[in-house]
């Protein structure tokens, strides 16, 4: 799961990426409004931690603006101010949820599950299509007759293909939820792990296999 926080105040903004990438989430931090709206555009974001007081462009701007281009991220707003009107306002232009700070940290990260887990299916343990099993705790893939492990790239291209198995999976959706949205990487990084995980696959017998679509992308197909 990839969050992005929007902070201006950097101390802060460090102490909850470390603490969310802790807990295995992968992080984006950018310190101004330009920024937040460019990368909350960019709908690549499984959440988006956003403050109310930026420099530049607010965060109700900000989340007005990604709610009238149809970016249904779910964002929680963060407010030095503890007042209704406030928090009213923000509700009302489209936000998830809303923390006063200073906050407890476990109060965030249980926020952060709550509104995330609205958005569609929790997969608890593992995601499982026709033959495959992913196992979310240990990056283990397996078939009823053999198992392997994958490294954490490999798990996330897996892992996103097996949550959308009726959707095409663009290299540019992967390169930008793997990778990262400033990441450097090109379409041969993913064609090197995607013939990684074929291997893997053809290992462990699974029926599954990875299909190109060309021009388009890559999506899972069954040949059972």
């Amino acid at each position: 799961m990839r969050i992005l926080i929007v902070e201006d105040e950097v101390r802060l903004s460090e102490a909850i990426s470390e603490i969310l990438k802790s807990e295995k989430y992968d992080v984006d931090v950018v310190h101004n409004g330009e920024e937040g709206l460019d990368y909350g555009l960019s709908d690549i974001y499984d959440c988006i931690i956003l403050d109310v007081m930026l420099p530049g462009i607010d965060g109700f701007t900000i989340l007005k603006e990604l709610r009238k281009e149809k970016i249904s991220t779910p964002i929680l707003m963060l407010t030095a101010k503890d007042e209704i009107s406030n928090k009213v306002e923000g509700l009302d232009f489209g936000a998830d949820d809303y923390m006063t700070k200073p906050f407890d940290i476990e109060e965030l990260l249980a926020r952060i599950r709550s509104i995330t887990r609205r958005q569609g299916q929790v997969y608890i343990n593992n995601i499982e299509f026709e033959d495959l099993k992913l196992d979310l705790s240990n990056y283990n893939i397996s078939t009823a007759e053999k198992s392997i492990n994958l490294t954490a790239k490999e798990f996330e291209i897996m892992k996103l293909l097996m949550s959308n198995v009726n959707i095409v999976v663009t290299k540019d959706e992967l390169i930008s939820k793997i990778w990262g949205y400033d990441s450097d990487a090109e379409d041969n990084n993913v064609e090197v792990y995607i013939s990684f995980l074929r291997k893997k696959l053809k290992f462990i017998k699974s029926k599954v296999s990875i299909v190109t679509l060309r021009k388009l992308g890559y999506k899972l197909e069954y040949a059972g």
